[in-house]
């Protein structure tokens, strides 16, 4: 099934996101109300659609635009994550001082071979659409990927997340994570995104006289944390692979209290982050926007997965301010 945990704003005026949690055997549809940029976290996902097929993986990720038809094989138990966005496409983020590349670079991104299915089955065929926030379904004796070609650049893709270029602090302080955005949609208001997906991968650690870790922060965003493998490094018992966090607009938060420690007392030398046990896998993504996300009922009381207790993980938080120096003796 395909089960909405939080979102924003309003299809019917084409402005807004959704989160979106889908487990699932097989499927086949289309949605007419925006973009799906999907994550799978568990198995693969061999994807029929009108324009031909992608074989999509845990470590790949792929968007599917508004109005696509599309359809699902899957091969084992499969789970992800999928962010739709209203009335907006993804697109590549504006790299300014970066230059010309960096981040995830055009080349990477892959389109299906054309490629067309000749069959007939009467009322055989049946259209699921994802209208309006409500699903509706239509009968049909054709194939809906009888297209045999198109023209023009309106097409589903995908990406490996393995090819990502990371941009990173290499000398102190601890680098805004929009240096780790994939993929945006842009909202009116320049510099403010309806949705930022962005992902966490391996990459060295090298700052020095620095609290490396993410820092504690209140946001004006809306941060959606998935985790694929392993763990994440600022709550490595926070959520499981498949579970994910939302901290809304302003909610103060950061890493929990064993990770703190851990890094306070940590040597700075250069440091692989985010391996593990993942072996140049990514581990954790965020999704992430300007508006302020509701949760719903499914995702609060229904799926009987809420954590009572996340809030805990802060609270052996000690304080270690130290008013006359801003080298406290003992640090690095």
């Amino acid at each position: 099934g395909l089960h909405t945990l939080c979102g924003a704003g309003d299809i019917r005026s084409n402005n807004g996101l959704a989160v979106h949690i889908f487990l699932c055997n097989t499927s086949m549809g289309n949605s007419s109300d925006g973009d799906f940029l999907i994550v799978p976290q568990k198995g693969k996902l061999l994807i029929y659609t009108e324009f031909g097929k992608m074989l999509v993986q845990p470590n790949e990720i792929c968007v599917i635009q508004r109005g696509m038809r599309f359809s699902i094989d899957v091969f084992e138990e499969t789970r992800g994550y999928i962010l739709e966005v209203y009335g907006v496409h993804f697109e590549l983020p504006d790299l300014g001082p970066i230059g010309a590349n960096g981040l995830a670079n055009p080349r990477d991104f892959l389109i299906p071979v054309a490629w067309y299915e000749d069959h007939q089955v009467p009322g055989g065929y049946t259209v699921i659409n994802k209208y309006q926030g409500k699903l509706f379904a239509a009968k049909q004796d054709v194939s809906p990927f009888n297209v045999v070609a198109w023209h023009g650049n309106y097409t589903p893709y995908k990406y490996n997340l393995e090819n990502f270029m990371v941009i990173n602090s290499v000398a102190f302080d601890h680098a805004d994570p929009s240096i780790f955005t994939v993929l945006t949609a842009k909202s009116v208001r320049p510099g403010v995104a309806i949705a930022d997906f962005v992902i966490f991968p391996p990459r060295w650690g090298v700052a020095d006289k620095t609290f490396r870790p993410p820092y504690y922060h209140r946001n004006c965003m809306s941060e959606f944390m998935g985790l694929i493998k392993g763990h994440y490094e600022a709550k490595q018992g926070g959520f499981l692979p498949g579970g994910g966090s939302l901290h809304s607009p302003m909610t103060p938060h950061g890493p929990d209290a064993d990770c703190f420690e851990k890094a306070s007392k940590a040597k700075l030398a250069p440091e692989r982050i985010a391996d593990g046990t993942m072996v140049s896998k990514l581990d954790a993504f965020m999704f992430e926007s300007s508006l302020s996300m509701a949760v719903t009922k499914w995702g609060l009381k229904t799926s009987n997965c809420l954590d009572e207790n996340y809030y805990k993980c802060w609270e052996p938080l000690k304080s270690h301010f130290t008013p006359n120096s801003r080298h406290p003796a003992g640090t690095n």
